[in-house]
């Protein structure tokens, strides 16, 4: 049996219908309602489960009467199931308004944790894992995708992308223009379904993998990147550290400079000095 008045976060299978738990089968099934990012998507997930269970629709863009209604029902003992169209709800996906509006009013809210796209790829990529980025979709228009690129060039933890077929070929084109084409990158195609498929190299040969290959364009994405090498990325920030100490010169003495700098990017006040010494000497 499952604890009436409860909000359940359950994650579904992103392919294979194996990666559903017994245990996520058991709380669709003794729910009062499943509260699903697309009903006719979740429709057929439990009608291949032979689950019955109520079906209405949630997501981010209902209007709020919605979700208080849902939170209305829990109040009144019933329990209700949050899912999205595949994986873990929240990841990228729809519900977090709910979850939020029900934590504020005293809702217990209970994971049943399952697939996701994001920690699937992660797992297989071959990159260090201890510490990531998760970024979601980059923005679909060229120029906003370009300036968050140009942000994330110089980040030193691993990044992660989920990606489209007809945007994939345009965004690992602008992973190679932003990161460089030697930075190491590992794509994941449909994973877990039938046709999928992964490319672990060089960001230029995995641009050339998708290419050459039309069928390699289909399906959905994970994309994961390497991060910046930490020789880039303590020039990159040194480099920050001397464009703010030009400024703070303005008003301030050299010494004073090169001491707030190196607080702020906690690099070596020595070499930051020395640095700044030399560029004020070419000058």
């Amino acid at each position: 049996m499952i604890n009436p008045g409860t909000l359940f976060v359950v994650a579904t299978p992103i392919g294979n219908l194996g990666d559903f738990s017994q245990r996520a089968g058991e709380v669709l099934s003794n729910v009062d309602v499943i509260a699903a990012e697309d009903t006719r998507h979740t429709r057929k997930l439990l009608n291949q489960l032979k689950i019955e269970t109520p079906l209405i629709s949630y997501h981010d863009y209902s209007n709020a009467s919605k979700a208080s209604n849902l939170l209305r029902r829990i109040k009144k003992g019933q329990s209700v199931a949050l899912v999205s169209d595949a994986g873990t709800p929240l990841i990228s996906d729809p519900g977090y308004r709910l979850v939020r509006r029900a934590r504020e009013s005293g809702v217990t809210v209970t994971p049943i944790p399952g697939a996701s796209a994001l920690i699937a790829a992660l797992s297989v990529a071959g990159l260090p894992t201890d510490s990531f980025v998760f970024e979601g979709f980059l923005p679909a228009k060229a120029s906003a995708r370009n300036k968050r690129l140009k942000e994330l060039a110089f980040e030193p933890r691993t990044l992660v992308f989920y990606e489209s077929p007809h945007r994939v070929v345009k965004t690992t084109t602008a992973l190679k223009e932003f990161l460089g084409k030697e930075r190491q990158i590992f794509i994941g195609r449909e994973l877990t379904k039938r046709f999928e498929s992964h490319f672990f190299g060089e960001i230029q040969n995995g641009l050339r993998w998708l290419e050459e290959d039309s069928d390699q364009q289909k399906g959905e994405f994970v994309i994961v990147v390497n991060g910046c090498r930490l020789d880039q990325f303590d020039k990159h920030e040194e480099k920050k550290a001397l464009d703010l100490i030009e400024i703070l010169r303005k008003d301030l003495s050299l010494n004073r400079a090169v001491s707030i700098a190196s607080n702020i990017f906690n690099a070596r006040k020595n070499k930051l000095y020395q640095l700044a010494l030399n560029g004020e000497a070419e000058e």
